[in-house]
């Protein structure tokens, strides 16, 4: 029987984040002292800070900073907390974007387009949110209860779980008749 002493992680964290990769570390540092200060399991904590990087990249990219400054000038702005549940919540905020947060379906030789399906496979749970004068916030619970003993420990391997879902979207393949012209 394991016990577990559930110690105080701050309620909330806020920090604005410059409007571009510069300001992706300090975030994923930040994130990882106060959690892990917070007594919430390693395996949860590497998950939500990769979660907050993909979110982050994801805000940059797509999005447009906080307020009415320009691409690469301003902000976006990360949170994440630890509510009266245990459940982990990160949420990243920006000025809304052309498009809509969506996972893709990228080409095995893309450059980019997993992040959402990355946190797909890692997250409990996630979505957008319209918020005031045209903020877009994506928000994760990363895991439904941080307290819990076997906080971390997913049943599935991650690979299995990143790739099930497009392998089994796919026509039935067969490997010979890739060769067939060759003879």
């Amino acid at each position: 029987m394991a016990l577990v002493v559930a110690q105080e992680v701050p309620t909330s964290s806020s920090m604005a984040v410059p409007h571009g990769p510069a300001g992706v570390g300090k975030a994923r540092h930040r994130m990882r002292a106060q959690l892990r200060s917070g007594g919430v399991p390693e395996s949860v904590i590497d998950d939500a800070v990769l979660i907050l990087s993909e979110l982050l990249s994801n805000a940059c990219k797509h999005g447009r900073p906080l307020g009415d400054r320009t691409a690469g000038e301003g902000d976006v702005r990360a949170a994440w907390r630890v509510d009266p549940r245990g459940r982990l919540i990160v949420e990243v905020t920006d000025g809304g974007g052309p498009t809509r947060p969506a996972p893709a379906t990228p080409s095995v030789t893309a450059h980019g387009g997993r992040g959402l399906n990355i946190i797909t496979a890692l997250a409990d749970d996630w979505g957008v949110r319209d918020d005031t004068q045209g903020e877009v916030t994506v928000w994760v619970v990363v895991h439904a209860d941080v307290h819990d003993p076997d906080a971390g420990c997913r049943s599935g391997d991650f690979a299995t779980r990143v790739t099930a879902s497009a392998v089994a979207g796919l026509a039935e393949l067969d490997f010979a008749d890739a060769f067939e012209d060759l003879d």
